[in-house]
């Protein structure tokens, strides 16, 4: 079988015909439009009634092409599905045409969320048309509830963030025109008897036109958009901040922008962290920092007082093409961050930087993960001692960093098999905070993935 192949069962036995020897003779019937290719196993010698033609379907669909429930798919010998992996299970997956895409969407990123009441996982995955609601009380079997649509009047747009506060969806598009920010009450979800339903939004925060990401600190209760264009305030592209303490009342808080940073100098931070600061920096512990990638050089600043917010430090690192996204460890002491323009520019392996934040002060580059994959990494996330990276066409990576300066590959799964270039497509995102272990990944041309990895990545 080709990439994808499942084996069914042998089809209903029939004679052969007249001048066919004993023995076995086989040959192939392939179906390039269906994607089924039909085995046939021609004269087999028979005790009873003479030689039985017998035939297998087989399909042949390429990987991604076609959604995969019913049962975990595990790794084995290099393989799942058709799809390159290495000790990670494809548990099921969604094509981007069954969660309200199209046909060619792309899908885009992807955000959690867990319903307190009734401890059901739900994945919130951004695609071309608006954002899909999926459900993972069995993830084996995912069901898409509905959607939850663009905004009246906006442009479709390849750009959808998404991140949930207090229950609640908070979901910008960047070069969308008047999108604004949507929130959605995920409780609502509890209601869907028919799915797949058409939702609308709660509110929409119109301070803000488009936007390529939204940042939450959930301890704080504040939302900050980020990469803003197209309308409303847009901060430079820096830090708009969003008090969403109520979350169906946002109320704008104010403006950061070190113009310092990024291409055209206005301070452009393409996506950011923001958390109060727990490190080992006394000058700073308690404090409320954003570290942004600022598209020219990572960002620290103290947001704590949004009326007077300020940048503690701003750096550079060596080949720098664009600074693009990264994540904390739980220490608050190391900052891993990727560059969406490095590989296409000259670095030939896929590199992760490692950042030394034990003096905000003062930010250094102690070490660079270079992959053996050559492919452009895109988002990636921190959960314990583990890394999970979309790297586009290398798919999701999973990196032990239990020794924070020198990550390694420990496991991976590849959502576009054999195409490993350092081009903008493949595995836009990924969410591995799931207590079931479960990692949601999305791939843009291929759907959402539902996977899970080594027992020990899932604490």
């Amino acid at each position: 079988p080709g990439r994808g192949g499942r084996v069914g069962g042998a089809g209903r036995g029939r004679r052969c015909g007249d001048g066919v020897a004993g023995g076995t003779r086989r040959f192939l019937l392939a179906g390039a439009l269906t994607g089924v290719a039909i085995l046939v196993a021609a004269c087999e010698s028979n005790n009873h009634a003479g030689p039985v033609v017998r035939s297998v379907v087989i399909d042949t669909a390429p990987a991604g092409s076609r959604s995969i429930t019913g049962g975990v798919v595990p790794c084995e010998w290099g393989s799942a599905r058709g799809f390159d992996c290495n000790k990670v299970d494809l548990v099921s997956f969604l094509h981007l045409s069954d969660i309200g895409a199209g046909p060619d969407g792309p899908v885009n990123d992807i955000w959690g969320w867990t319903d307190t009441a009734t401890g059901t996982e739900w994945a919130l995955v951004g695609h071309i048309r608006g954002t899909a609601f999926i459900d993972l009380s069995d993830p084996e079997n995912p069901v898409y509830a509905g959607v939850l649509p663009l905004t009246e009047g906006a442009r479709e747009s390849i750009w959808r963030d998404i991140k949930v506060y207090r229950d609640h969806a908070f979901i910008v598009s960047d070069a969308a025109g008047g999108h604004g920010m949507q929130l959605f009450d995920l409780t609502r979800l509890r209601d869907v008897a028919d799915p797949p339903v058409t939702f609308e939004p709660n509110v929409v925060y119109d301070g803000i036109g488009s936007a390529h990401n939204i940042v939450i600190n959930e301890e704080t209760g504040f939302a900050y958009s980020v990469g803003g264009g197209g309308g409303g305030e847009t901060c430079g592209g820096g830090l708009h901040m969003i008090d969403i303490r109520d979350p169906i009342r946002p109320v704008f808080a104010g403006c950061f922008a070190d113009t310092s940073t990024g291409i055209f100098g206005t301070g452009y931070t393409h996506d950011a962290q923001c958390v109060v600061y727990r490190g080992p920096d006394d000058d700073h512990r308690g404090r409320e920092v954003c570290i942004g990638a600022n598209e020219t050089a990572l960002n620290v600043a103290d947001v704590t007082n949004k009326n007077q917010p300020f940048t503690i430090s701003v750096a550079a690192y060596p080949l720098i093409e664009y600074a693009h996204q990264g994540w904390l460890d739980e220490a608050h002491e190391y900052f891993y961050m990727n560059d969406e323009g490095d590989e296409s520019s000259g670095i030939r392996r896929t590199r992760t930087l490692v950042w030394d934040l034990r003096d905000l002060d003062d930010p250094i580059v102690i070490g660079q993960y270079r992959a053996k994959t050559r492919a452009t990494d895109h988002n990636l996330y921190v959960r314990g001692d583990f890394m999970y990276q979309s790297n586009y066409r290398s798919g999701l990576r999973i990196l032990d960093i239990s020794i924070r300066r020198s990550p390694g590959e420990i496991a991976f799964f590849d959502t576009e098999p054999g195409l490993d270039t350092p081009e903008l497509l493949g595995s836009w995102s990924n969410y591995p905070y799931f207590e079931s272990g479960i990692v949601a990944v999305t791939s843009m041309y291929e759907g959402v993935f539902f996977l899970r990895g080594p027992a020990d990545t899932a604490r």
